[in-house]
């Protein structure tokens, strides 16, 4: 089982916050004198706040992410720490996810960290269709709603790939894809239903995505993928040369 470390973060916060709430109305009064805290108050009333504080921000504001694998090369590579805008989509409910304030939708082109349908792990792809959109691959050419994303040759690459320019929406990114189509890349059709995101790794050839698993149900969005803060591959030192936004 993963490790889920949000619903345990609010179960901290809550045993905490109610030991203090205890101590304030119930076992102050009941303490004799200048009688010592117990243990677990003293260090429930020294915790609750660095954790509230802790749960707030990464609930509402901003949350860490590394990338574990090679399915947004180019734009994303192994190794590199992220930084994900949690209210870009909205305000959500922690740990369950629904969205209590609308702010923005997701937009096709923007990288997006969510949760797939089958896995409640945190996945990262480029948002390539929204709800209604009608998707149509042909010859590693994407089509949406019978308007092609525009794709330019840049190099041809030393394993094999080629090394493309593509405009998905009004987001110029690259793209890495075999010059002959995958099964993934070859012909197929798909329109994205209501309340749901089809998202697609840059590296087109080398990505576990909506190809595979289907579309993103909007309650399972984390928030919107805006900026590199290092890169470490867990080994030597970390580097801050790719420090910089995503595009």
């Amino acid at each position: 089982m993963d490790f889920n470390f949000a619903l345990v973060l609010f179960l901290l916060v809550v045993i905490t916050g109610a030991i203090w709430l205890l101590d304030i109305y119930v076992l102050r009064k009941r303490r004799a004198g200048e009688a010592p805290q117990p243990l677990v108050v003293e260090y429930s009333i020294s915790f609750f706040p660095i954790l509230l504080l802790v749960f707030v921000i990464r609930s509402f504001l901003f949350e860490p992410f590394q990338i574990p694998s090679r399915s947004m090369v180019p734009t994303l590579l192994v190794g590199d720490f992220i930084l994900v805008n949690k209210f870009t989509y909205g305000i959500r409910v922690p740990v369950l996810g629904n969205t209590i304030i609308p702010v923005n939708e997701p937009q096709p082109g923007e990288v997006m960290v969510f949760t797939p349908p089958h896995d409640n792990r945190a996945f990262i792809k480029r948002v390539i269709g929204v709800p209604g959109d009608h998707i149509r691959m042909q010859a590693n050419q994407l089509w949406v709603n019978g308007e092609p994303y525009e794709q330019a040759f840049v190099e041809k690459m030393s394993n094999g790939t080629q090394l493309l320019d593509e405009t998905t929406g009004n987001v110029l990114h690259q793209i890495q894809t075999r010059e002959e189509p995958s099964k993934y890349g070859r012909a197929w059709e798909y329109v994205v239903p209501d309340g749901h995101y089809f998202m697609m790794g840059d590296n087109r050839d080398n990505s576990l995505d909506s190809r595979a698993w289907g579309p993103v149900p909007e309650s399972n969005i984390i928030g919107k993928a805006v900026g590199i803060w290092m890169h470490w591959e867990g080994w030597g030192i970390p580097s801050f040369s790719r420090v910089g936004s995503i595009e």
